[in-house]
């Protein structure tokens, strides 16, 4: 007789609390983090939820340590993530950038608040957009996903650290305040519908094990410290075997396969959400809590005859040009709100290049765009 499966279940959690939830299904049993407003939650949860599943937290002295942690622990084989806003996330830059060229899968999940410096710790804000792709110094790919609702929050944590540890990178996940601390009822599927990926481990004996190696896939399998295989961790642009180089080949090589890796899988990583595009004239593009009051004006656009329609944007970079230009080309416009001053609107326009008109609905003040601004907008258009 075979067992009956248990299903999955409903609760009630807010966004950081379901960030949590996605990181524990995913296999995270690392966290490093140092409270800050508004993603002390996840800290707070973290540091009673890991230890019961035989996962360690510690809380550090700032933010640098933090991912330094992360890094560490990620190194030694174990999944790991931490947590911060804007302040803590200006911090994490050096090391993020070490993650990337020493090709260390970890998650960094960034609650955006008012900026810059301490600006609006307990309001809203999508400012730190630009700076997850190119807050660190240096030319590197990077992903970055966005989240919308509580349910967004688990999925793609999960989904974070799966392409973490596929394309051995880091992956930072955008949230913003009300994102963060919106309570709404979610599933939590059981472990068996979860697709968790591990990193490749490598199938050779020790001695032929060469930790940078280039493949069809660009992405090398990475051991765990400890096990045998052992090699060369550095910040500096290195050979196959770990090792600084000033050999242009060398160098060359190596960092095409690093943009390879992300853009020859560029169709697996892009993700968009649409809804009502299929004959949309007008269509708004936002992503984060903004998305949220846009799929209400959407709807109300259609009750008033208008045919409107919504793309949340989900992964931010690489930007999902190949399923935005297609929608570019059918619309009469498009409005982009966010809560900056336009900072994916910049990338927008640049894919769009003249096809459509694209007007701006920008907030700084760190209140959140209501759905009857979009609306207000949409019937000016």
């Amino acid at each position: 007789m075979t067992a009956k499966r248990s299903p999955g279940r409903q609760v009630l959690l807010q966004g950081n609390e379901a960030v949590v939830e996605g990181a524990l299904a995913a296999g995270c049993l690392f966290f490093a983090g140092y409270p800050i407003t508004p993603a002390t939650e996840i800290s707070e949860v973290m540091s009673y939820r890991l230890p019961a599943v035989d996962g360690t937290f510690i809380q550090m002295e700032d933010e640098i340590a933090s991912l330094g942690a992360v890094i560490g622990a990620s190194l030694a084989g174990v999944k790991s993530m931490t947590a911060t806003s804007g302040p803590g996330f200006s911090l994490m830059q050096e090391n993020l950038g070490f993650a990337c060229v020493a090709e260390v899968p970890c998650v960094v999940v960034n609650v955006m608040r008012g900026g810059p410096s301490t600006g609006l710790p307990t309001n809203v804000s999508q400012g730190d957009v630009m700076q997850s792709r190119w807050g660190t110094h240096g030319d590197h790919p990077i992903i970055v996903l966005a989240a919308s609702t509580t349910q967004d929050c688990f999925s793609l944590t999960l989904r974070a650290f799966n392409l973490s540890e596929k394309y051995r990178t880091p992956v930072i996940l955008l949230l913003d305040e009300v994102v963060a601390h919106t309570r709404e009822k979610i599933y939590l599927p059981h472990p068996d519908e979860i697709e968790v990926i591990d990193r490749i481990r490598p199938n050779m004996p020790p001695d032929w094990y060469i930790p940078y190696e280039d493949n069809s896939r660009g992405v090398p399998p990475m051991s765990p410290f400890g096990e045998g295989y052992r090699y060369h961790v550095t910040g500096l642009v290195h050979d196959v075997r770990g090792f600084p180089t000033q050999r242009s080949e060398e160098i060359v090589g190596f960092m095409n396969r690093l943009f390879r890796k992300i853009n020859q899988n560029f169709f697996d990583i892009q993700q968009i959400g649409e809804e009502m595009i299929e004959d949309a004239e007008l269509v708004v593009m936002a992503y984060g809590s903004v998305s949220r009051s846009a799929r209400r004006a959407v709807r109300e656009a259609r009750e008033r005859g208008i045919k409107a329609g919504l793309v949340q944007l989900i992964s931010l970079w690489p930007f999902p040009r190949q399923a935005v230009e297609p929608i570019l080309r059918q619309v009469r416009a498009v409005l982009v709100p966010e809560l900056n001053m336009g900072q994916m609107s910049r990338e927008i326009k640049r894919v769009n290049q003249g096809q459509t008109r694209i007007e701006t609905l920008n907030r700084i003040d760190g209140s959140l765009i209501g759905p009857n601004e979009i609306l207000t907008r949409l019937l000016r258009m």
